[in-house]
């Protein structure tokens, strides 16, 4: 079967595959081809059967997506309703004038014993039900959708927010928060679609009232005129059948709107409607003792029917009694429970240790002293988690990569004041933060002094202090950057999550950038791991590019490279080089922007050709620089730098090809800012602006 493409009957009806298309197909038939009255009797038998379905369907859903096609239904059952009004009207007016049975038994069963074979209670029944049905349920059904669909779409963003708070928390992992995600939208267009189903139900009530009539003034028509009948037995056959075939098409029409109604106003839960009635309405026994006296005074009072009262009030006063006793029993139990549990902790001491004591660390952790705690909690104002999400937010779009999310918790071993942020366990970062002050930080240049507590600002080390938020606005007059405890900390991850870019970044995440780049450029994938180059070495040369501050944001630019170059060299180290070189243009726009203009430091010829020579001895012999050129290089280098970061200018170091790792190495520690590039690294459309030449003895 499976060979040969042939999907098995089975399966096409197990999946549905056939179930939809019959009906449409069935409904167009009734709108064309007359049916004979058995046949009409079939699919009115098979309406009410799936009007009621439907509604009980809707009743033991737990929530309103536990029957999301409900809309879908809505509109197919108000179709094949439609559909046989017209088969039965075409029944009626050409079978009419033979007798009450020309359009089947169950129109005419309807129109003989429901209502009793008179026409003018038929009518006063059939008002009843639309108006019941029009002005009532359908109406107020509608409004709820509406209503519901308004609100809905308007707290989209608000639960899309609730949703990644509680990822980044730590609260659920990525594959909830997709499934909330999904059921976040799920709801959208499924309150947006009963909003617009409920309009088919409106408007097939105002169907059934112009059916009536017009079959009663066809079929009085058409039985005088062509049939010769009189106006008395005229009026009977074809009002009996019409108000039959309207009771019969109402009774399902009410259903289905009562359906829509329920839908629209229950509220999500673990229980089912009835679960949910029976607990809330019942749940408190006081509700229930005071009916039952209200019931019990009615039933004394002389005249009033004494025993149906008093049976009441005596149901509700045994229903109160039962709820109160069960309430206890379920105390007790809960009682017991604890009890047990507490003994269970116990015996869980003495037990042996298991690999389920083993935890895993988190990728990105940080953990906060007491005091700390109210920055977190949403509902002490705390915006730290705000602050967290917007940094992981803007890191990603920025780095290329999805950040993980930060698990935050409180440590009582630690000051209360302090937090700490660890990276795979190990601490990476820490500051002390004074939640009730804001801290003034000297970014350089400042025209006066502050009195507060000194401080560092714990990202990146510059001198600052902690004062008061009344003092703000003298702080910032005087030149200090201030911000509040929440940015301080949300600033100081930032920073260390790009400083330690490469480490977040493992095989789960290269294979995830490798899927992602499959889905628009499925050829390009396709074979490049393990044929081309294994996924460690993928792995290694990425790490080398964010470890470098590149970002990773044109994987294709970076796959296409190693596709083209890893058939020649698996050697990290020099796909890395080859991949700058391919990288340019970004690496340069982010060091100068879209100045036409490159101002950067180069190297004397003769240093030069000394560092190729040292490199070429350290490649065979191990030996790196020699002590006293490297120190008068980096003195050199760093007043080179610091003279170019006065003017503004972000201070670049060209140098051979050859040179450019090992002294990007050789200064990374030490002058972090100097972006060391080379030749080759130079888009075409740059112009170079040698603005100092670093020679062996001295900085021209």
């Amino acid at each position: 079967m499976a060979a040969t493409g042939i999907i098995p009957l089975r399966d096409i009806s197990r999946n549905g595959m056939l179930g939809v298309p019959i009906i449409l197909v069935a409904l167009l038939a009734m709108l064309v081809v007359p049916l004979p009255p058995f046949m009409l009797d079939i699919f009115f038998t098979f309406n009410i059967t799936l009007s009621l379905v439907v509604i009980l369907s809707g009743v033991y859903s737990k929530r309103p997506l536990d029957f999301a096609a409900f809309p879908t239904v809505l509109l197919l059952a108000t179709l094949l309703r439609l559909a046989l009004n017209i088969a039965s009207t075409r029944i009626v007016l050409l079978e009419g004038h033979t007798g009450t049975d020309a359009a089947g038994h169950v129109i005419e069963a309807f129109g003989d014993f429901v209502i009793g074979g008179n026409y003018a209670v038929g009518l006063v029944v059939f008002a009843i039900l639309v108006i019941i049905n029009f002005v009532v349920v359908t109406k107020g059904a509608g409004r709820i959708s509406e209503v519901s669909a308004r609100f809905t779409l308007d707290s989209m963003p608000g639960k899309q927010m609730s949703i990644d708070a509680d990822l980044n928390a730590g609260v659920i992992d990525s594959e909830e928060a997709k499934r909330r995600r999904e059921d976040v939208v799920a709801e959208a267009d499924f309150y947006g679609s009963m909003d617009g189903a409920s309009k088919f139900v409106r408007g097939d009530a105002v169907a059934g009232i112009l059916i009536l009539f017009i079959n009663i003034i066809g079929g009085l028509s058409i039985g005088m005129v062509q049939h010769d009948m009189g106006f008395s037995a005229a009026v009977e056959n074809y009002t009996l059948l019409t108000i039959g075939d309207g009771l019969v098409a109402q009774i399902p029409s009410l259903l289905l709107s009562t359906a829509t109604a329920i839908m629209v106003t229950r509220v999500s839960s673990e229980q089912n409607m009835g679960q949910q009635i029976v607990s809330q309405l019942c749940g408190n026994p006081r509700a229930l003792i005071v009916t039952s006296a209200v019931m019990t005074m009615m039933g004394i009072i002389p005249g009033m029917p004494n025993l149906m009262f008093l049976s009441l009030a005596l149901a509700t006063g045994g229903a109160a009694y039962f709820i109160i006793n069960k309430n206890a029993s379920e105390s007790e139990a809960q009682e017991d429970a604890i009890e047990e549990s507490s003994e269970g902790e116990t015996e869980s001491a003495d037990r042996d240790l298991s690999w389920e004591d083993v935890h895993s660390v988190d990728t990105l952790g940080m953990e906060v002293g007491y005091r700390l705690i109210p920055l977190v909690d949403k509902n002490q104002g705390g915006e730290l988690m705000a602050r967290i999400k917007a940094v992981r937010k803007k890191q990603t779009q920025e780095l290329g990569f999805l950040i993980p999310p930060v698990h935050i918790r409180d440590n009582l071993d630690l000051s209360p004041s302090n937090y700490k942020i660890t990276l795979l366990g190990v601490t990476v970062g820490e500051g002390e933060i004074y939640t009730e002050k804001v801290l003034a930080i000297n970014p350089g240049q400042v025209y006066g002094k502050l009195d507060g507590i000194a401080a560092t600002d714990p990202a990146f080390g510059m001198e600052a202090w902690w004062i008061d938020q009344n003092s703000k606005d003298n702080a910032q007059s005087l030149g200090y950057t201030v911000v509040d405890p929440s940015t301080v900390i949300a600033t100081h991850l930032s920073q260390i999550i790009q400083t330690h870019s490469h480490e977040l970044l493992g095989r789960e995440e290269v294979q995830q950038l490798l899927d992602n780049l499959e889905k628009s450029a499925p050829k390009l994938v396709e074979g490049f791991v393990p044929e081309i180059l294994p996924l460690g070495v993928v792995q290694k040369v990425i790490r080398n590019l964010l470890e470098e501050n590149i970002p990773i944001v044109d994987m294709r630019s970076i796959v296409e490279t190693l596709a083209v170059e890893g058939t020649q060299c698996q050697d990290p180290d020099i796909l890395t080089e080859i991949l700058r070189v391919a990288l340019k243009r970004l690496i340069v726009q982010r060091i100068s922007g879209l100045d036409d203009e490159l101002s950067v430091i180069a190297l004397d010829h003769d240093l030069e050709r000394l560092l190729q020579d040292s490199v070429k001895l350290g490649d065979q012999n191990g030996v790196g620089l020699e002590p006293g050129l490297a120190d008068r290089l980096h003195t050199s280098l760093l007043e080179s730098a610091q003279k170019m970061e006065i003017t503004g200018s972000s201070p670049v170091l060209l140098v051979p090809g050859v040179l450019r790792k090992t002294i990007a190495k050789f200064i990374k520690s030490s002058i972090p800012d100097l972006h060391v590039l080379s030749y080759y690294e130079i888009p075409d459309n740059k112009k170079i602006k040698v603005v100092a030449t670093v020679g062996q003895q001295q900085t021209v």
